[in-house]
């Protein structure tokens, strides 16, 4: 199939057809792929997908730990009561 390249203010862009998008199930994002002599696009079906478990394992690893305390010290929690 061949699609025109089309000016998007200062960029280019491609436009997809509704057909395209409906058979292909690409709805917000896309995930873009560089290969050799090629562009390949892929549909973004979950931007969250797998982090259960990558979450799991950072447990199992010990790398869930928090980057800041939760409570500051000077926080005055009265004010929220």
């Amino acid at each position: 199939m061949e699609t025109s390249i089309i000016k998007i203010g200062n960029s280019k862009g491609l436009r997809l057809s509704k057909t395209i998008l409906e058979k292909y199930n690409i709805k917000d994002k896309v995930e873009l792929i560089l290969e050799k002599g090629q562009i390949v696009l892929r549909p973004i079906d979950s931007p969250r997908k797998n982090w259960e478990q990558e979450f799991k394992k950072m447990g199992e690893n010990g790398d869930d730990k928090l980057l800041i305390n939760d409570v500051f010290e000077d926080e005055n929690l009265e004010e929220w009561r």
